[in-house]
């Protein structure tokens, strides 16, 4: 029974591999440990930041520049003999394998995960947990060679691009809020999600990326308008969010 159970994990995986082709032109990934955030870029361009997991200990993640060398969808969870696709497997639903520190997309990857709440937690034993359908759009967006910086800096995604060789343009968050957009204690959704990462990346944390605008992401805000000689009202308003555009 356990020789059928592993030539089955053994065969969806090979269903589901996709070889490796070139990266498309412009595509970056950065991952920054001291904010546990993920910057994806396309075409030179900041599309989206994504709150990510990584390792519990500061030596887990390795650290510098490496590809993404394989895609995988629902990979199995080999170590506890999880297949591909159940709700215990702690992969996810989606493996993009790195070739970091000799390995080749089978050790590191940056995966799916069965434990929301570890999000944005130092959690992993090296590799980086997103959401699952966070790894689901990126995965259908990124090819094998994309490559990837992991770092832990105080810089901003823009800034480390630079001191990586790779030159980036555009806004230094997601051009994704309306600057008619008000938000304040209270407010719920995508766009807080959007501030409270644009304030994070800053340095300015908000006790999580949760979508919710509570008393952290107030004190963030303050904070951050305060810095930028802006009124402190605590109300993200145009004049907030050209301040945290500025690269």
């Amino acid at each position: 029974m356990k020789k059928i159970l592993l030539s089955l994990l053994l065969f969806l995986s090979m269903v589901f591999y996709e070889a490796p082709a070139l990266a498309a032109g412009g595509d970056l990934i950065i991952i920054n440990k001291s904010t546990n955030l993920l910057a994806y870029y396309k075409n030179s361009t900041l599309v989206k930041i994504f709150s990510v997991g990584t390792g519990r200990e500061a030596s887990f993640t390795p650290e510098g520049k490496f590809k993404i060398v394989n895609k995988i969808v629902n990979r199995p969870y080999y170590k506890e003999k999880i297949p591909g696709g159940s709700p215990k497997n702690p992969l996810g639903n989606r493996w993009l394998g790195l070739n970091a520190k000799g390995t080749w997309g089978t050790t590191y990857a940056i995966h799916g995960n069965n434990n929301p709440s570890s999000i944005g937690k130092y959690v992993s034993g090296g590799c980086i947990r997103m959401h699952n359908e966070e790894v689901q759009w990126l995965y259908g967006k990124v090819a094998v060679n994309t490559p990837v910086i992991i770092t832990t800096s105080k810089l901003p995604f823009h800034s480390i691009a630079s001191v990586n060789g790779y030159k980036v343009t555009g806004q230094a968050i997601p051009a994704t809020v309306p600057p008619s957009v008000l938000l304040k204690m209270g407010s719920k959704g995508e766009h807080v999600k959007t501030l409270q990462i644009a304030l994070t990346q800053r340095g300015y944390k908000t006790n999580g990326i949760d979508g919710i605008f509570g008393s952290g992401t107030d004190a963030a805000l303050k904070k951050f308008q305060k810095d930028s000689k802006l009124k402190m009202t605590g109300i993200a308003d145009s004049e907030t969010w050209k301040a945290l555009e500025k690269i």
